[in-house]
C-alpha cells in the first residue's frame, strides 16, 4: 500500500462495527475479520443492546488486544455509532478506517481489497461489473438501484453504490471531514458522509465488486419508516448545503 501511515503502535486499519442486537453474529464477525486481515483491529460500537452483544464484545476485547469496545448510550442510531468509531479511529492513529455490518452480509474476506483499492475511500460496490446481490427480487433491485440513482443526481457523487456500508476510508481524509455538521442518525449517513469525502479528498473514490448477501441471523434494522426517514434527511441536506 501507498499513502498515509500509521502512527506508530498503531494498526493499519481498524473496523468500525456498530453493533444493536447482534449477539448472534458477534463473535463469527469479529472472528472472521481477525482472520482474514490479522495486522487490523475491530472498534465494536454497542448501543447498549438488550440482547447482551456488548457483554460479548467486552469478552473478545479482554482476550485480544485487537478489539476494542465503545459502549454508547442516550441518542443512538447506526450513523452515530459509525461516527464515533471513526473518531476512534482517528485518536488512535490508524491509517485506515473501515465500515462493515455485523450481520455477515460483508463478507470479511474483502477487507484486503478494499485495502489495496485505494483513494479517498473505496467501496466495497454491488453495482459495478462482479456485484451481486443473489439473495434479493428483482423488485427489490429495482428499488435499490433507483435510490441509488436519486442519490448520485441528488448529490453529484461518482460512486456507482453510494448507500453501501462496506467501505474503507483513508484516515488523513476523514481527518477533515466536519463530524459537528453530520447530521444523520441512521442509514443516511452512508450518503451524507460519502459526500464530504467526495468534497474533501483528492485522490478520489475507488469501488470494487462484491456479493452481498442477506442475513441469516437475527432481524433487519432497515424498514420503511428507516428508508423513509433517511430520504427526508438526504433532501433536507441537500437543501442545507445550497444555501
Amino acid at each position: 500500500m501507498t499513502g498515509s501511515q500509521p502512527a506508530t503502535g498503531a494498526p493499519e486499519a481498524m473496523v468500525v462495527l456498530p453493533t444493536y442486537n447482534e449477539a448472534e453474529n458477534l463473535e463469527d464477525v469479529v472472528d472472521r475479520i481477525l482472520a482474514a486481515a490479522p495486522h487490523v483491529a475491530v472498534v465494536v460500537v454497542d448501543d447498549a443492546s438488550p440482547d447482551g452483544t456488548g457483554a460479548i464484545a467486552d469478552r473478545l476485547a479482554a482476550a485480544d488486544p485487537r478489539v476494542v469496545v465503545l459502549h454508547r448510550e442516550g441518542a443512538r442510531g447506526l450513523g452515530m455509532a459509525i461516527a464515533a468509531g471513526m473518531r476512534e479511529v482517528l485518536r488512535r492513529g490508524s491509517a485506515w478506517a473501515i465500515t462493515m455490518d455485523c450481520d455477515l452480509s460483508h463478507d470479511p474476506a474483502e477487507i484486503p481489497r478494499l485495502l489495496a483499492a485505494g483513494g479517498d475511500v473505496a467501496i466495497g460496490s454491488r453495482y459495478v461489473a462482479g456485484g451481486r446481490l443473489p439473495d434479493w427480487s428483482p423488485h427489490r433491485k429495482v428499488l435499490s438501484a433507483a435510490a441509488n440513482l436519486f442519490v448520485r443526481v441528488l448529490f453529484r457523487l461518482p460512486a456507482r453504490d453510494c448507500t453501501s456500508g462496506y467501505r474503507a476510508y483513508r484516515a488523513d481524509t476523514l481527518a477533515r471531514v466536519p463530524f459537528d455538521r453530520l447530521h444523520s442518525a441512521g442509514y443516511s449517513f452512508e450518503v451524507e458522509i460519502l459526500f464530504w469525502v467526495a468534497r474533501l479528498g483528492s485522490r478520489g473514490l475507488r469501488e470494487i465488486p462484491i456479493t452481498f448477501l442477506d442475513r441469516s441471523r437475527g432481524s433487519s434494522k432497515m424498514g420503511a419508516r428507516e428508508a423513509v426517514a433517511g430520504m427526508f434527511n438526504l433532501l433536507r441536506l441537500r437543501l442545507s448545503l445550497l444555501r
